[in-house]
C-alpha cells in the first residue's frame, strides 16, 4: 500500500464548502443570474453540495448543471478506446449567467481549459468564475481560480485523492498518496 496523509476528514471538507458558498455569495452579492456547473465527476458532487449550502443561507435556488469534457480534452488521442463520454447536464440557459465552474483538484489546467472549451459551446456566459476544492499547484496553463478550500503544495510524485460519499466511500476525505519518484 502507498503511503498517504490526510489532509481534510469530512468536517473538514463540509467546512471548507460552507466557506466558498458564502465567498460566492458575497462576491456575486446575492444569487441573481447565478449557475452553478460541476465538472464530472468530483466537481458535479462538489457543485450539488454547493447548491445545498447556497439554498440554506440564501433560502433560494441555484441552476445546476453537470459538464462532461471527455471530448474536449487535449489527451484524448492518448486514452484511446477506453474514453468514457458521460452525459453533460446543463437543462438551463447559460447566456448573461454568472457560471460558477467547480471542480474537485486543480493541478496542471488542462481540465479547466478543456471544460471552458465546453461551456462555451452552451452559450455566452456574463462571466464564469472558478471554484476547487484543492489547488496543488505546477499549472501548465494560465488558469487561476477565484474560490479555493485549500491550497496544497504537492511533487509531482505525490497525487490528491478527494473521497466522496457520492462515489460509494464510507466518508468524505482529502488525502495526498505518495506514488514515489517519478523520472
Amino acid at each position: 500500500m502507498k503511503p498517504e496523509k490526510e489532509v481534510l476528514d469530512s468536517d473538514g471538507i463540509r467546512r471548507v464548502l460552507v466557506r466558498i458558498a458564502h465567498e460566492i455569495l458575497e462576491r456575486n452579492k446575492g444569487t441573481q443570474e447565478l449557475a452553478l456547473i460541476g465538472i464530472r465527476t468530483g466537481g458535479a458532487h462538489l457543485a450539488r453540495r454547493l447548491q445545498e449550502e447556497i439554498r440554506a443561507i440564501e433560502k433560494a435556488e441555484v441552476p445546476l448543471g453537470v459538464l462532461d469534457i471527455t471530448l474536449y480534452r487535449d489527451d484524448l488521442s492518448e486514452l484511446g478506446p477506453q474514453a468514457k463520454v458521460r452525459e453533460t447536464e446543463i437543462p438551463f440557459d447559460i447566456t448573461e449567467k454568472k457560471v460558477v465552474l467547480i471542480d474537485d483538484v486543480l493541478y496542471t489546467g488542462r481540465t479547466i481549459r478543456a471544460a471552458l472549451d465546453a461551456l462555451i459551446d452552451f452559450g455566452r456566459p456574463r462571466s464564469i468564475q472558478l471554484a476547487v476544492l484543492v489547488d496543488r499547484g505546477h499549472r501548465e496553463l494560465p488558469i487561476k481560480p477565484d474560490y479555493v478550500g485549500k491550497n496544497i503544495p504537492t511533487s509531482p510524485s505525490e497525487r490528491v485523492e478527494v473521497r466522496l460519499k457520492e462515489d460509494g466511500k464510507a466518508e468524505d476525505e482529502l488525502v495526498i498518496v505518495s506514488e514515489g519518484e517519478k523520472p
